[in-house]
């Protein structure tokens, strides 16, 4: 069996890094994705979903380095479940339920271009600093 997320959302937070006891390095930071859309109403209704994102080693203290509050990324890795294949529900400290999804990132890609300004247009930017070659046709 085989599973993959992809994730485009902006950084609710910046990046928090800390070493297992064995030294491997692991960042965890949230994502929020956006859905808006108008019901047959005509009542605009907007959606926020939030993700857990955890990156491991040599991926993980780029992100720490480079990542922060507010900045879109694409992840793409696994989702993690709680032993019945739902979201990790918990309780918060007001004593109402909550519940997250978590994903165990493999890739993350940049999208915030390097002046820290997202990109409005809704394109992804080219974050490897090379330029597009010319298509000859």
């Amino acid at each position: 069996m085989y599973q993959k997320v992809i994730v485009i959302g902006n950084l609710g937070n910046d990046p928090v890094m800390r070493y297992t006891p064995n030294g491997h390095a692991v960042v965890n930071f949230n994502v929020a994705t956006n859905r808006s859309y108008t019901t047959s109403e005509g009542v605009k209704v907007e959606e926020v979903t939030w993700f857990r994102a955890t990156v491991w080693q040599k991926l993980a203290e780029i992100c720490n380095q480079y990542l922060k509050k507010g900045n879109r990324v694409l992840i793409e890795g696994r989702l993690n479940s709680d032993d019945n294949g739902n979201p990790r529900v918990w309780i918060r400290d007001d004593g109402t339920p909550a519940a997250n999804y978590e994903i165990t990132a493999n890739e993350v890609k940049f999208l915030t271009p390097k002046n820290g300004e997202n990109d409005a247009s809704g394109e992804p930017p080219v974050v490897s600093g090379e330029e597009p070659e010319d298509i000859p046709f």
